[in-house]
Protein backbone atom coordinates (compact mmCIF):
# COMPACT_ATOMS: atom_id res chain seq x y z
CA UNK A 1 0.00 0.00 0.00
CA UNK A 2 1.86 3.25 -1.32
CA UNK A 3 -0.61 5.84 0.47
CA UNK A 4 2.31 8.65 0.03
CA UNK A 5 3.20 10.90 -2.31
CA UNK A 6 5.76 9.64 -4.79
CA UNK A 7 8.28 11.08 -7.02
CA UNK A 8 7.17 10.97 -11.00
CA UNK A 9 8.87 12.50 -13.88
CA UNK A 10 7.21 12.54 -17.90
CA UNK A 11 9.48 11.19 -20.18
CA UNK A 12 8.77 13.88 -23.38
CA UNK A 13 9.86 11.74 -26.04
CA UNK A 14 7.67 8.44 -24.99
CA UNK A 15 4.55 10.42 -23.50
CA UNK A 16 5.30 7.32 -20.48
CA UNK A 17 5.65 8.44 -16.69
CA UNK A 18 8.53 7.46 -15.01
CA UNK A 19 8.36 5.52 -11.53
CA UNK A 20 4.62 4.43 -11.92
CA UNK A 21 3.53 0.79 -13.09
CA UNK A 22 2.82 0.61 -16.67
CA UNK A 23 0.01 -1.78 -18.08
CA UNK A 24 0.02 -0.85 -21.36
CA UNK A 25 -3.72 -1.28 -22.53
CA UNK A 26 -4.01 -2.55 -26.52
CA UNK A 27 -7.07 0.13 -26.51
CA UNK A 28 -5.68 3.38 -27.57
CA UNK A 29 -4.62 4.53 -31.60
CA UNK A 30 -2.73 7.50 -32.53
CA UNK A 31 -3.97 10.98 -32.51
CA UNK A 32 -5.03 12.92 -35.56
CA UNK A 33 -2.10 14.34 -37.32
CA UNK A 34 -1.49 17.71 -36.15
CA UNK A 35 -3.64 17.44 -33.34
CA UNK A 36 -3.43 19.53 -29.93
CA UNK A 37 -3.67 17.90 -26.83
CA UNK A 38 -5.66 20.83 -24.80
CA UNK A 39 -8.31 19.22 -22.87
CA UNK A 40 -7.85 16.85 -19.41
CA UNK A 41 -10.76 15.02 -18.40
CA UNK A 42 -10.80 14.05 -14.93
CA UNK A 43 -13.03 10.33 -14.60
CA UNK A 44 -13.97 7.75 -11.54
CA UNK A 45 -13.97 4.37 -11.78
CA UNK A 46 -13.77 0.83 -9.58
CA UNK A 47 -14.85 -2.39 -10.41
CA UNK A 48 -17.10 -3.87 -9.13
CA UNK A 49 -18.88 -0.36 -8.24
CA UNK A 50 -17.68 1.30 -5.43
CA UNK A 51 -15.32 -1.67 -4.31
CA UNK A 52 -11.34 -0.76 -4.11
CA UNK A 53 -8.05 -2.53 -4.45
CA UNK A 54 -9.14 -4.72 -7.01
CA UNK A 55 -6.92 -5.68 -10.35
CA UNK A 56 -10.59 -5.66 -12.05
CA UNK A 57 -9.69 -2.28 -13.60
CA UNK A 58 -6.43 -3.24 -15.14
CA UNK A 59 -8.53 -6.19 -16.41
CA UNK A 60 -11.10 -4.46 -17.82
CA UNK A 61 -8.57 -1.82 -19.70
CA UNK A 62 -6.19 -4.60 -20.73
CA UNK A 63 -10.24 -6.28 -22.17
CA UNK A 64 -9.59 -9.59 -20.03
CA UNK A 65 -12.50 -9.02 -17.59
CA UNK A 66 -13.89 -12.12 -16.64
CA UNK A 67 -17.97 -11.80 -16.66
CA UNK A 68 -18.36 -14.18 -14.47
CA UNK A 69 -16.60 -13.08 -11.64
CA UNK A 70 -19.13 -10.16 -10.98
CA UNK A 71 -22.91 -10.06 -11.77
CA UNK A 72 -21.93 -6.43 -12.77
CA UNK A 73 -19.10 -7.65 -15.27
CA UNK A 74 -21.42 -8.69 -17.71
CA UNK A 75 -22.51 -5.74 -19.46
CA UNK A 76 -19.20 -4.46 -19.58
CA UNK A 77 -16.92 -6.98 -19.89
CA UNK A 78 -17.03 -6.86 -24.17
CA UNK A 79 -16.30 -2.43 -23.75
CA UNK A 80 -13.06 -1.71 -25.51
CA UNK A 81 -12.01 1.07 -23.34
CA UNK A 82 -8.72 2.36 -21.90
CA UNK A 83 -7.72 5.55 -20.40
CA UNK A 84 -4.08 7.15 -19.72
CA UNK A 85 -3.67 6.49 -16.02
CA UNK A 86 -5.23 6.04 -13.04
CA UNK A 87 -4.67 7.04 -9.78
CA UNK A 88 -5.48 4.37 -6.96
CA UNK A 89 -7.11 5.55 -3.38
CA UNK A 90 -3.69 4.27 -1.90
CA UNK A 91 -2.10 7.19 -4.50
CA UNK A 92 -0.85 4.41 -6.96
CA UNK A 93 -0.70 5.57 -10.25
CA UNK A 94 -0.80 2.85 -13.08
CA UNK A 95 -0.39 4.13 -16.73
CA UNK A 96 -2.06 2.19 -19.75
CA UNK A 97 -1.55 4.58 -22.58
CA UNK A 98 1.07 7.20 -23.86
CA UNK A 99 -0.35 10.36 -22.88
CA UNK A 100 0.80 11.00 -26.84
CA UNK A 101 -1.47 8.32 -28.37
CA UNK A 102 -5.26 8.12 -28.10
CA UNK A 103 -6.94 6.35 -25.17
CA UNK A 104 -10.83 5.24 -25.62
CA UNK A 105 -11.77 7.23 -22.48
CA UNK A 106 -14.73 9.97 -23.25
CA UNK A 107 -17.38 7.97 -25.49
CA UNK A 108 -19.61 10.58 -27.27
CA UNK A 109 -18.57 13.87 -26.00
CA UNK A 110 -18.48 17.51 -26.65
CA UNK A 111 -16.06 20.25 -24.90
CA UNK A 112 -16.54 24.01 -26.69
CA UNK A 113 -18.46 22.69 -29.51
CA UNK A 114 -15.83 20.41 -30.16
CA UNK A 115 -16.99 16.49 -30.42
CA UNK A 116 -14.69 13.52 -30.21
CA UNK A 117 -13.00 14.81 -27.22
CA UNK A 118 -10.68 11.44 -26.99
CA UNK A 119 -9.08 13.52 -30.11
CA UNK A 120 -7.15 15.72 -27.98
CA UNK A 121 -8.07 15.21 -24.56
CA UNK A 122 -5.66 13.30 -21.87
CA UNK A 123 -7.95 10.90 -19.51
CA UNK A 124 -6.93 10.45 -15.52
CA UNK A 125 -9.25 8.18 -14.05
CA UNK A 126 -9.42 8.09 -9.86
CA UNK A 127 -10.47 5.08 -7.98
CA UNK A 128 -13.48 5.93 -6.54
CA UNK A 129 -17.60 6.29 -7.00
CA UNK A 130 -19.97 9.11 -7.00
CA UNK A 131 -20.99 8.67 -3.36
CA UNK A 132 -17.48 8.77 -1.73
CA UNK A 133 -14.88 11.60 -1.37
CA UNK A 134 -11.79 10.93 -2.48
CA UNK A 135 -8.15 10.42 -0.66
CA UNK A 136 -5.91 13.44 0.03
CA UNK A 137 -2.82 11.39 -1.78
CA UNK A 138 -5.16 11.11 -4.93
CA UNK A 139 -5.74 14.71 -4.83
CA UNK A 140 -1.84 15.23 -4.15
CA UNK A 141 -1.22 13.07 -6.90
CA UNK A 142 -3.54 14.58 -9.21
CA UNK A 143 -2.29 17.81 -8.77
CA UNK A 144 1.50 17.00 -9.23
CA UNK A 145 0.19 14.72 -12.60
CA UNK A 146 -1.76 17.79 -13.61
CA UNK A 147 1.49 20.08 -13.48
CA UNK A 148 3.39 17.59 -15.58
CA UNK A 149 0.56 17.62 -18.18
CA UNK A 150 0.12 21.17 -18.06
CA UNK A 151 4.20 21.63 -18.40
CA UNK A 152 4.38 19.24 -21.72
CA UNK A 153 0.53 20.52 -22.93
CA UNK A 154 0.61 24.45 -22.30
CA UNK A 155 -2.77 24.42 -24.06
CA UNK A 156 -4.24 22.76 -20.79
CA UNK A 157 -5.17 25.49 -19.00
CA UNK A 158 -7.50 25.42 -15.94
CA UNK A 159 -10.90 26.02 -17.86
CA UNK A 160 -9.33 22.99 -20.18
CA UNK A 161 -9.57 20.70 -16.94
CA UNK A 162 -12.94 19.18 -16.56
CA UNK A 163 -14.85 15.93 -15.46
CA UNK A 164 -16.19 13.18 -17.49
CA UNK A 165 -19.86 14.95 -16.16
CA UNK A 166 -18.97 17.46 -18.16
CA UNK A 167 -18.30 16.49 -21.71
CA UNK A 168 -20.79 14.03 -21.93
CA UNK A 169 -23.60 15.17 -19.26
CA UNK A 170 -26.15 12.61 -20.45
CA UNK A 171 -23.96 10.03 -20.02
CA UNK A 172 -21.68 10.41 -17.05
CA UNK A 173 -21.52 11.65 -13.54
CA UNK A 174 -18.09 11.04 -12.75
CA UNK A 175 -15.89 12.22 -11.18
CA UNK A 176 -19.41 12.82 -9.07
CA UNK A 177 -20.61 15.56 -6.57
CA UNK A 178 -17.77 14.31 -3.71
CA UNK A 179 -14.56 15.15 -6.11
CA UNK A 180 -13.90 18.90 -4.45
CA UNK A 181 -12.67 21.14 -7.88
CA UNK A 182 -12.13 24.23 -5.59
CA UNK A 183 -9.58 22.32 -3.73
CA UNK A 184 -7.89 21.11 -6.99
CA UNK A 185 -8.02 23.87 -8.25
CA UNK A 186 -6.15 25.49 -5.22
CA UNK A 187 -3.74 23.23 -4.89
CA UNK A 188 -2.66 23.68 -8.67
CA UNK A 189 -2.05 27.06 -8.67
CA UNK A 190 -0.25 26.94 -5.38
CA UNK A 191 1.83 23.96 -6.48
Amino acid sequence: MLDKVQTINLDLATGWLENVRHCPSPNYDKRPEACEIDLLVIHSISLPPCEFGTQYIDDLFMNRLDPNAHPYFAGIADLRVSAHALIRRTGEIVQYVSFWDRAWHTGKSCFQGREVCNDFSIGIELEGCDDLGYTDVQYSELVKLTKLLQQACPSIKSDHIVGHCHIAPERKTDPGEWFEWERFFTAIQSY
